[in-house]
C-alpha cells in the first residue's frame, strides 16, 4: 500500500499539539537537573548560613557589640591558655572560653600570648582579642640581668637597684646572707650542713653563676636568686663533682679556689695560679693572697698594710691555713675549670709564688722560690703605690 505524504505532515503537526517542539523537551531534559542541583544549594547555603548565624551569635560575636566601655585585663606570667580563655569569659569578654581556646590553637596563637596588662572591650571580636593579647600590651615582660665573673653579692645587688630591676638592695642581701630559702639545692644545703656556715659573709657567695639571664620584670628578689643557683649545677657537672673528689676536695672547696683564682689572674694566668695554690696546699703553706683581704675590707689596694694582713677575720689567707672560710666572689665556669685542672707544668716545677706586674695589665710574675719572690716584689712594689696613690687610696 503506497503511503501518503500528507499523514506525515499531519502526524508531525498533532505531535507538536501533544509533545511540544523536539527541541524543547531535550533542552529541558538537560537544565532540569542543573536547576533542580540549584535550588538544592540555595536550601543548603540558606541552611548553612542560618545554622552560621545562630553559631556567631551565641559562641563569636562580641558580647556587647559596638560597645567601646574599656576593660582592665591582667595576663600573669606563666598563665596557660585555658586560664586565660576562663578569665575572659568570667570578664564578659568573650562569650565561650571553649571556643577562643579552639580559635587560638587554630590559629597557632596558643604560645604567642603574653603576659601583660590590656585594656580591652566587650564589643571586639574574639579575633581582635586573640590579636592583642599576642602583640603584648607595649611594656617588656622581660629584662637582662648579667652576672659578671669576679663579682661580688654586694656587687650585684648595687647593679640590680641601679638598674632598678630590685627595689630593697638589703632585702636581696639578707636572703644571700643566711640562704635558707634555697637549701632545696643541694650545694646549698651542703654549704649550709658545715660548721663554717654561720661564720660567712653570704652563704650564697660563689654560688651564683656569673651570666646573662632572662629575668621577669615583675621577678622577686628570690625569683633572681633562684635563677642564677640553677646555672651552677650547669657549670659544676657529676664530672666535675669526681675531678674534685678524686683531688681530695668538695664542691664548696673548688668553688672556694675558684673565686682566689678568678680575682686574681686574668685568663691566660688561671691555671698558673691555680698551681701555685696546689703547691702551697700541699705543702702546708698559707696561700697569702691579697684578695681575700679585699673582700674582708671591701677595697682594692695593691699595697697591703699590717693592719690588713693582721685581720682576724676567717677569709684571711695571710692568718688561717688552707683556703678562707668561703668564696671571695662568684667564679665563672673558666675560674673551676683552672681550679680542677691546675697546670701541670707548673705543679711539677713547684711554683710557689706570684705577684703583680703592672697594676694595669694584670700580667703576673711567678717564682719558685722565696729569694726569687722577693726579688720581684722588689722590682714591682713602687708601681703598685704609685696605683694606690693615684685612687686616693691609703
Amino acid at each position: 500500500m503506497r503511503k501518503n505524504k500528507h499523514d506525515d505532515t499531519y502526524r508531525s503537526i498533532r505531535d507538536e499539539r501533544e509533545y511540544g517542539p523536539y527541541w524543547y523537551s531535550g533542552l529541558w531534559r538537560i537544565v532540569r537537573p542543573i536547576l533542580v542541583g540549584a535550588a538544592a544549594l540555595i536550601v543548603v547555603i540558606g541552611l548553612l548560613s542560618t545554622a552560621w548565624g545562630m553559631v556567631y551569635d551565641r559562641f563569636l560575636a562580641p558580647p556587647e557589640a559596638g560597645s567601646t566601655e574599656q576593660v582592665a585585663f591582667h595576663i600573669d606570667n606563666g598563665q596557660s591558655l585555658t586560664r586565660v580563655a576562663t578569665n575572659l569569659e568570667n570578664a564578659g569578654l568573650i562569650r565561650s572560653k571553649t571556643v577562643f581556646k579552639y580559635y587560638c590553637d587554630f590559629a597557632g596563637m596558643g604560645q604567642k600570648i603574653q603576659a601583660g596588662s590590656y585594656t580591652l572591650s566587650r564589643g571586639m571580636s574574639i579575633q581582635e582579642i586573640a590579636d592583642q593579647l599576642t602583640m603584648g600590651d607595649g611594656n617588656p615582660i622581660v629584662r637582662n640581668v648579667t652576672m659578671i665573673p669576679g663579682w661580688t653579692i654586694e656587687e650585684f645587688a648595687s647593679k640590680l637597684l641601679a638598674d632598678g630591676v630590685i627595689s630593697d638592695r638589703e632585702e636581696f642581701l639578707a636572703l644571700c646572707r643566711g640562704g635558707e630559702k634555697f637549701s632545696d639545692f643541694y650545694y646549698v644545703a651542703d654549704v649550709l650542713a658545715t660548721g663554717s656556715a654561720s661564720q660567712r659573709k653570704y652563704v650564697l657567695e660563689g654560688y651564683l653563676s656569673p651570666n646573662t639571664y632572662e629575668i621577669y620584670t615583675d621577678a622577686t628578689a628570690e625569683d633572681i636568686i633562684r635563677r642564677l643557683l640553677s646555672q651552677t649545677e650547669r657549670v659544676f657537672p657529676a664530672d666535675d663533682q669526681d675531678r674534685a673528689s678524686e683531688m681530695g676536695y668538695t664542691m664548696d672547696q673548688i668553688i672556694t679556689l675558684a673565686s682566689m683564682i678568678e680575682k686574681e689572674a686574668k685568663s691566660a694566668d688561671m691555671a698558673k695560679v691555680s698551681a701555685v695554690f696546689h703547691n702551697r696546699l700541699k705543702a702546708g703553706m698559707k696561700l697569702q693572697s691579697d684578695v681575700t683581704i679585699h673582700y674582708i675590707t671591701g677595697v682594692r689596694k695593691m699595697s697591703l698594710t699590717n693592719s690588713d694582713l693582721s685581720n682576724g677575720s676567717p677569709y684571711n689567707t695571710y692568718q688561717v691555713a688552707g683556703l678562707p672560710v668561703g668564696p671571695v666572689c662568684n667564679p665563672s665556669a673558666e675560674a673551676i675549670s683552672a681550679a680542677l685542672y691546675p697546670d701541670a707544668t707548673y705543679v711539677a716545677e713547684n711554683y710557689l709564688y706570684f705577684c703583680a706586674k703592672d697594676p694595669e695589665s694584670g700580667e703576673l710574675h711567678f717564682s719558685r722560690t722565696l729569694q726569687e719572690h722577693e726579688q720581684a716584689v722588689s722590682i714591682y712594689a713602687p708601681l703598685w703605690k704609685a696605683y694606690d696613690q693615684e685612687r686616693g687610696i691609703q
